[in-house]
């Protein structure tokens, strides 16, 4: 059985510290929530980790890197931190969110449903879902060229089936990157690592496919990534 860690570890002082010193100006929870959300955005790289989702909000605050599970883990922790008040909602999303990133052989072996998840925040007594912080801004701009590009609606982490996606800080019209590609509802959580080490995770595959994307799949997808960012900054 895998050794369970404490993924949101928000009284971690790295976090903590981070946490306070972004919002040391800021009075107000939108005010606070905002500061914490352009910086897990833009400072948080979007990109796969070796560990997938099971790493703590600390370690990816070090890395500087996340997907979706590990960026809203990390703006989960930082809210905590501060007493904001905020939950994790958990879904299924479909395969495609990811087409673009993972080709061929890559793209047919992971699941045709993954494990997803973004943040709840309670601002001004009204929950606020979030999830725009996911792709960087550079990064956002190159995947959104390339779906367009192609005529996708989704692909490159974003999904915008039902009209045009958002990498801004907007909780009132909940504008989101990737909603549009979600699928079942796995239910809200206090504590992320309840949902990631539990059955309902569909991002725990088995030992041989792991080791294939760990060490054959995942470096060349945060290379495209990386290609895809750098062109962005060239061309776009």
């Amino acid at each position: 059985m895998k050794k369970r860690i404490n993924l949101a570890d928000f009284n971690h002082p790295l976090i903590k510290e981070t946490a306070l010193r972004l919002t040391e100006k800021e009075v107000t929870i939108r005010g606070k929530l905002e500061k914490l959300f352009y910086f897990v955005r833009d400072e948080i790289k979007f990109g796969f980790l070796p560990e997938l989702d099971c790493i703590s909000a600390s370690e990816i605050l070090k890395r500087k890197t996340g997907q979706c599970n590990n960026k809203g883990i990390l703006l989960f922790s930082l809210c905590k931190a501060l007493n904001i008040p905020v939950k994790m909602h958990f879904s299924l999303i479909k395969k495609e969110i990811q087409k673009g990133l993972f080709k061929g052989f890559a793209y047919k072996l992971i699941p045709n449903e993954l494990s997803h998840s973004w943040v709840k925040v309670l601002v001004e007594d009204k929950w606020r879902n979030i999830d725009s912080y996911i792709n960087d801004e550079i990064y956002y701009l190159s995947a959104k060229h390339e779906l367009k590009k192609l005529n996708w609606d989704t692909g490159f982490s974003v999904a915008c089936s039902s009209g045009e996606s958002s990498s801004s800080f907007n909780i009132d019209e909940e504008k989101f990157v990737q909603m549009d590609a979600v699928t079942e509802d796995q239910g809200v959580y206090s504590d992320p690592s309840a949902y990631f080490y539990s059955d309902k995770n569909k991002n725990n595959v088995s030992a041989l496919k792991k080791f294939i994307i760990l060490n054959f799949i995942l470096p060349v997808v945060n290379k495209r990534i990386h290609q895809l960012r750098d062109r962005c900054t060239r061309d776009i």
